[in-house]
């Protein structure tokens, strides 16, 4: 047993720690008090809805998965312009078609915060209460999100192309890049516009001036937007020393946007470039500027398909077959007939197929991605197909023929 002496001090001491360790949780309790303490942000495609003049608006923005709010990391920005067919008022038509379907498709390639806003009905982004919409949900989503002025980009499709042109025209020095698909300057609801074809291009090259690089797309038999419109453009600001490319996909019509959007090289193309620094002042002498950078044109004309070439009956008879998932289910059969080779799917639908080479396939009257891979043994022949577009692939194994008796 304890002497009494002892005993109180040791009360005392027990005492002492407890008031100790309150007083420290009062302190940290009151300090995370004071803290202000933010919610996890979501990330991918968010609904949201902005003010602009006293109407409300609903749009999108996206985040990609590696935002984060409290890393104070400055993200390259994309203001995205739909099309004429997106416009409403629910918010989420303009994620569809173009931008952000490659977004859902490549993630990966588009490391941006992207801002959507969506035209109402009856309305055009040209119009200044478009232009005032666009602009404001680009200020408030890159001021929350940590965007970087100057690595903002604009981009736009068929109509919002028209807002493109005119937003560039407008504020020439907002945008780091601008990239224009199936569209043009001269607005289908202002045929008039027309009268002025001998000028009305130079002044857009003008007031966009050298600084700012464009990269238009167009398909050759577009009947919606004439890519007449693109070519006037293409000139005009070559003229004028600019920076510009026009890459012409032979065969498309209007809805260039899908392969636009998924060249790889474009969300490359965008991060090569930024705003040029600010002047600086050098020992009271006056200013230094970055210098101007030099005038820069490419005009290409990009095939639908590759060329495609004549196979020899070997290696006809070397590709033709039942090709078999794992299960042992048909998947594909490849067959020569009338001189053509098609292939049959497992529903039995048949295509006619073109060779781009010994081992590479491709559909001539079909998708432009697709295409089918043919893998060879040991003992040279055809063993097995790979079926492979932009997101996925599938492979199928060569059945093997019966043993003959």
């Amino acid at each position: 047993m304890l002497p009494a002496r002892r005993f109180r001090f040791v009360r005392l001491l027990a005492w002492c720690v407890l008031l100790g360790a309150t007083a420290h949780h009062c302190a940290w309790a009151a300090r995370a008090k004071d803290r202000k303490v933010l919610p996890p942000q979501d990330t991918g495609f968010l609904n949201r809805t902005i003010q602009v003049h006293g109407v409300t608006y609903r749009f999108q923005v996206y985040l990609p998965e590696e935002w984060r709010r409290d890393d104070h990391k400055l993200w390259p920005v994309i203001l995205f312009l739909h099309g004429r067919g997106e416009r409403g008022s629910e918010g989420m038509w303009q994620t569809q078609i173009g931008l952000p379907q490659d977004v859902r498709d490549h993630p990966d390639r588009w490391p941006f915060i992207i801002v959507m806003p969506q035209c109402p009905q009856d309305t055009y982004w040209t119009d200044s209460a478009g232009m005032d919409l666009a602009l404001a949900t680009l200020s408030r989503e890159t001021a929350e999100f940590n965007g970087d002025p100057d690595r903002t980009y604009l981009t736009g499709l068929s109509l919002g192309g028209y807002g493109v042109w005119e937003l560039a025209r407008l504020y020439p020095h907002r945008w780091a890049a601008v990239v224009v698909v199936s569209s043009g300057i001269f607005w289908s609801y202002a045929p008039e516009r027309w009268t002025r074809a001998n000028s009305l291009p130079a002044e857009y090259a003008r007031a966009i001036g050298r600084s700012t690089p464009v990269w238009m797309f167009h398909g050759t038999e577009d009947t919606v937007v004439s890519i007449r419109q693109s070519e006037m453009m293409y000139e005009a600001m070559k003229a004028a020393g600019g920076r510009v490319r026009l890459w012409i996909y032979q065969g498309m019509h209007h809805d260039t946007w899908t392969r636009a959007y998924n060249e790889p090289e474009l969300p490359r193309w965008l991060l090569d470039h930024r705003l040029p620094a600010p002047p600086n002042p050098r020992n009271g002498k006056g200013l230094v500027r970055e210098q101007e950078p030099l005038p820069f044109s490419e005009r290409l004309v990009i095939a639908l398909h590759p060329p495609a070439i004549r196979l020899t009956q070997a290696q006809i008879d070397n590709l033709s077959g039942d090709y078999q998932e794992g299960n042992g289910y048909v998947a594909m059969t490849l067959f020569w007939q009338n001189d053509r080779l098609y292939g049959r799917n497992r529903y039995g639908e048949i295509d006619e197929l073109a060779a781009a080479s010994p081992t590479e396939l491709f559909y001539p009257q079909g998708s432009y991605i697709t295409r089918i891979i043919a893998e060879r043994g040991p003992d040279g022949r055809i063993s097995a197909i790979v079926l492979r577009d932009d997101r996925h692939e599938e492979r199928w194994e060569r059945k093997k023929s019966p043993p003959n008796h």
